[in-house]
């Protein structure tokens, strides 16, 4: 008997069939058809509570879905409504912009945000500064930004932000994705203070949506690299009976496990409110960076000159690895937080080495 999830996972799958991956352009930003056939089946608002406006679920129902279209090479910010902007701000008890309307999350550290006493309560600020490398930039119609405290504060500030009617500049990673720039001059926003514990959770939490992304696209590029090795026959027999390339798709096979535990084990972290969670999520986002380098290179190797024509579906996955590698933190940079944290306690090194890798 088919389990909710996976009858979710089937909902997402029955819709892709619709809507085939296209190379984006500055003219076609994302699929807006797409984005409204999810929104009227309830699905840009799973793993967000009924009562706060969203489809009610689990975390594991939101991850299948970011999962399915991620490997389904869909242009569309799910991962980040979803996985991040959705729930920081459901946690902060700051209101859900209707779930129908595009959001996105930026981590801002070059704006600063005041806090306004016009009598209507707390939590209402204005906003100022340069939004950089904010993804799906002129798409969204909210924004959750994560950015300073005032002076003296070792926290931050949650800021929920409409920017529908304000003009992105025109930048895009790899994949074709928007990434552009906001300037926001003294607009008005929602929000709340966070911890500096809480502050760096949100920011794992991006990077574990990332994650999350990266291994279903590996997963996906493995399973047409070996489909391919099993179909395209050389010099009489397939690919996939040579030693050569059966070593090659074992290698990527064994990168992609590794992705697929530490991302699954990061988001039961998550799910069940472990301390260990920001460490888990760098552990998940470093080594996923690393598959990526691998995976890719050898999937456009078994597939050769094929592989690298608009017209072949490998390329739309592997821009996106690339790309998505780079964003909500570096290799280095997550690196860096799971080294310190690992290094924090020394009696508790081994133990935390080996719960969490």
């Amino acid at each position: 008997m088919a389990s909710d999830q996976d009858l979710v996972v089937e909902t997402v799958r029955d819709i892709l069939t619709g809507f085939e991956p296209f190379v984006l352009t500055p003219e076609r930003r994302w699929d807006e058809g797409l984005w409204s056939a999810l929104a009227e089946a309830g699905l840009t608002g799973v793993g967000l509570p009924e009562e706060a406006g969203g489809s009610g679920g689990e975390l594991a129902d939101a991850v299948a879905i970011v999962r399915t279209l991620a490997a389904g090479a869909a242009a569309v910010p799910v991962a980040e409504q979803l996985l991040v902007a959705g729930p920081a701000l459901v946690a902060a008890d700051l209101d859900l912009p209707s779930p129908e309307e595009p959001m996105t999350f930026a981590v801002a550290d070059a704006v600063t945000v005041h806090p306004v006493d016009n009598g209507d309560g707390p939590g209402r600020f204005t906003v100022n500064g340069t939004v950089t490398d904010l993804a799906w930039a002129g798409v969204a119609s909210h924004v959750v930004l994560l950015a300073p405290a005032s002076a003296g504060s070792d926290g931050a500030l949650l800021a929920l932000v409409h920017v529908a009617d304000l003009e992105a500049t025109d930048a895009f990673n790899l994949a074709g994705e928007p990434r552009g720039s906001l300037v926001l001059d003294q607009v008005a926003a929602t929000g709340a203070l966070l911890s500096a514990a809480q502050a760096q959770e949100l920011r794992a939490r991006f990077a574990l949506a990332r994650a999350v992304q990266l291994a279903a696209a590996l997963e996906q590029v493995l399973a047409w690299t070996v489909q391919y090795a099993g179909e395209r026959q050389q010099f009489g027999r397939p690919l996939g009976k040579f030693q050569a390339i059966q070593m090659e798709l074992a290698e990527m096979a064994g990168e992609v496990t590794a992705v697929t535990a530490l991302t699954d084990a990061a988001v039961q972290a998550l799910d069940r409110g472990s301390a260990d969670v920001v460490l888990a999520a760098a552990a998940a986002k470093v080594r996923a960076g690393a598959a990526v380098e691998v995976v890719a290179r050898l999937a456009h190797q078994v597939h050769g000159a094929i592989g690298f024509t608009q017209e072949h579906k490998l390329h739309h996955l592997t821009r996106r690895l690339w790309s998505w590698r780079d964003e909500a933190g570096s290799d280095l940079a997550w690196s860096r937080v799971l080294g310190a944290g690992l290094l924090a306690g020394p009696d508790d090194f081994w133990p935390a080495l080996t719960r969490v890798v």
